[in-house]
């Protein structure tokens, strides 16, 4: 109101004139610069207060009464300074950021410069990738010349081998990439590595039917297992189905990069058989597998490996790649040179080879009649070991040379295993022992061991671990096949017995794992895409799998098809007689049989029957665990028993009843 803005102007004037008078002289006035007022009020303070006190006193005074006198809030005008305050720092920042800004642009821009005027100084000096020229196409052997001049008169005998024309020609080769295309390719690879902070230098590249390998030269510091954990970041990056980094390339300080091209190259399995790399394998067990990243043929020859496993998922190629090698063994030999033994729990893939004359036997589908011919296999590496044991050779290819020089300079050798069992049995004829004549290689070929152990059981895994042991010098072969690459079925044994594996394209690591015992396999393209584990190696080779239609199967089959039927041996697929040394089942087990005629004439029945009869427990684990003996034993006991009609059969849940009596008491 009206009296406090009075009083508050009274207050201003009072603390006015008291200021005045004790900050300025009054020069020529007769009283202080503050006149009478400023005299009393000045005076008075400074009496009390001192100087200093006063001034403050008076300062305060005079604020209090210009803010009740104008209506001024000290406040307000001090939050309106400190926000004018505060809107000039911010000002002055932005100022400071936005030059900062710019001179940090102006230096990136210049760095950016420099940089560019470095790689492209870089670019000058340095050489481009060299880029390998894409091989021409193979050069055909001389048996493709020799089957060109057919003589016009004489017709095909029987035991030659199938003619080439029975094999589908390949396609015309379509053009890949140009150079320009994969040195920009290069430049791109290095800018993704580069993206991820990894410095690598294309060196070379390798264009192939399939891939394209970059060789990489990483700079100095940088792991391959950085590079090997980015497979997939780079397949996304670049754009392409997959990436595989090989840390290790046999003879080369440099890593590779294989990338899958964009137009796929077929490679047939006609192309690997014409080839000269095939027919110079003089090998009698050649398998055409396929090409190398490069477009160079691959052909391994069996009897160095000298098993084969393979393995990988449904539609990977496998079976394809399994009718590829059979066809180029029959490219290779004559029935007189390799014999077969297929087995095929599928009863599809290998059924089509019925008739053939290189089978020992008709296709195997029963899973018993697998089992025995696998026991046929050992008792005949057993046979084989003792006339070469006999004649002091140490292999097949030793035994064979020494009976086909004996025969040849006419003193045939007589078959020293029939003449000793002659000399010992007097039943034996010894003029009616034979001469020894050579003796064919044995490939046994199972499509699906998966099957066969889960329906036979151990008895497989041992026959196989006994002839994957022992089989190589009597020249018995064999090639496996699974779709499921797991450790039940790809054991620890078998794996340690058959070092050469085949990886196809998997669907886990772990897998892969299992198959090679290293990663890569579940990378790969499929459609016959492998790595291929050659023996005495750790290093897998890729290789693109040679591709066999049906249609040419069913040619070749024709081909070697005689009228007369194919001789097989009754003994593969009903067994050897009689028990084989070495294994840990007894006679009649692999014949399908319970063993139960042959228990009686065990020492231990009499003495089994009158514990089982006694204490009224029908049980193998307890007759075992009395008579302190194998449980096959103690099994053939007990169905021993049941055959003579002293226990009852196995029941629904694993029990039997004891039918005979309690002995009489002594």
């Amino acid at each position: 109101n009206t009296l406090v803005r009075i009083a508050g102007f009274v207050l201003v004037l009072v603390a006015s004139c008291g200021l005045t008078t004790l900050h300025w002289q009054p020069g020529a006035l007769r009283q202080t610069a503050g006149g009478v007022v400023g005299s009393v009020v000045g005076g008075g303070l400074v009496a009390g207060l001192d100087f200093l006190g006063a001034t403050l006193v008076m300062l305060a005074a005079w604020m209090a009464g210009l803010s009740l006198a104008f209506g001024v809030s000290w406040l307000t005008i001090m939050d309106r300074l400190g926000a004018l305050t505060w809107a000039a720092i911010g000002r002055l920042r932005g100022r400071w950021a936005a030059a900062r800004d710019v001179a940090e642009g102006r230096e990136r821009r210049q760095a950016r410069k420099e940089a560019m005027e470095s790689e492209q100084r870089k670019s000058a000096t340095r050489a481009p990738p060299r880029i390998e020229p894409p091989l021409p196409m193979m050069e055909k052997s001389a048996r493709v010349e020799r089957e060109r001049q057919v003589p016009l008169f004489d017709p095909p005998k029987a035991s030659e081998l199938p003619p080439l024309k029975l094999l589908d020609d390949p396609p015309p080769r379509e053009p890949l990439y140009s150079a320009e295309a994969l040195e920009a390719l290069s430049r791109l690879v290095e800018m993704k590595l580069k993206d991820f902070t990894i410095e690598a230098e294309v060196v070379a590249v390798q264009p192939g039917p399939v891939v394209t390998r970059f060789e990489l030269r990483p700079a100095p510091g940088v792991k391959a297992s950085q590079i090997t954990a980015l497979a997939k970041d780079l397949a996304r990056a670049l754009s392409v189905l997959s990436v595989r980094v090989v840390e290790v390339i046999p003879g080369k300080s440099v890593m590779g990069l294989e990338i899958a091209n964009e137009k796929r190259e077929v490679v047939t399995l006609g192309e690997i058989i014409r080839s000269r790399a095939y027919d110079e394998m003089h090998s009698p067990l050649a398998l055409a597998l396929g090409k190398d990243i490069g477009g160079q043929p691959v052909v391994a020859d069996l009897s160095r490996m000298p098993h084969l496993l393979i393995a990988g998922t449904t539609g990977s190629g496998k079976s394809v790649a399994l009718n590829a090698m059979v066809l180029s063994l029959l490219y290779k030999s004559t029935a007189e040179h390799v014999r077969l033994i297929m087995i095929d729990p599928k009863m599809l893939e290998l059924s089509v080879y019925e008739g053939i004359p290189h089978l020992l036997a008709p296709v195997v589908t029963d899973m018993k009649q697998a089992a025995n011919a696998l026991r046929w296999c050992v008792a005949e590496m057993d046979r084989r070991h003792q006339l070469m044991a006999a004649l002091g050779v140490r292999n097949i290819a030793g035994f064979n040379r020494r009976v086909k020089d004996a025969s040849d300079a006419g003193r045939p050798i007589r078959d020293p295993v029939m003449l000793l069992r002659a000399a010992n049995d007097p039943s034996i004829d010894q003029t009616r022992v034979l001469d020894l004549t050579p003796l064919p290689y044995v490939v046994v070929v199972i499509d699906e061991f998966a099957d066969l152990m889960m329906i036979v059981g151990k008895k497989v895994e041992e026959l196989i671990t006994r002839l994957a042991q022992k089989a190589r010098a009597s020249g018995i072969h064999l090639v496996l096949a699974t779709q499921r690459p797991s450790v039940d079925v790809i054991t620890g044994l078998i794996k340690a017995n058959i070092p050469c594996r085949i990886a196809f394209q998997v669907s886990a690591r772990v897998d892969s794992r299992t198959i090679l015992d290293q990663m890569g396999a579940e990378t790969l393209l499929g459609h016959g895409d492998m790595l291929y584990l050659p023996p005495g190696t750790s290093l897998p080779t890729r290789v693109h799998g040679a591709f066999v239609s049906d249609q040419e199967v069913h040619r070749v089959v024709e081909a070697l098809k005689t009228p007369q039927p194919p001789s097989y041996i009754e003994e593969v697929l009903s067994g050897p007689k009689g028990p084989i040394a070495g294994l840990s089942w007894e006679e009649g087990e692999s014949n399908g049989g319970t063993g139960g005629e042959d228990a009686e004439q065990d020492p231990l029945y009499d003495e089994a029957v009158r514990i089982v009869t006694t204490e009224r427990k029908p049980s193998i684990s307890y007759v075992q665990r009395r008579l302190k003996i194998g449980y096959n034993r103690a099994a053939r006991l007990l169905e021993g028993m049941e055959q003579a009609g002293l226990v009852g059969p196995l029941q629904t849940n694993g029990a039997r009843d004891v039918l005979a009596p309690a002995p009489p008491e002594d």
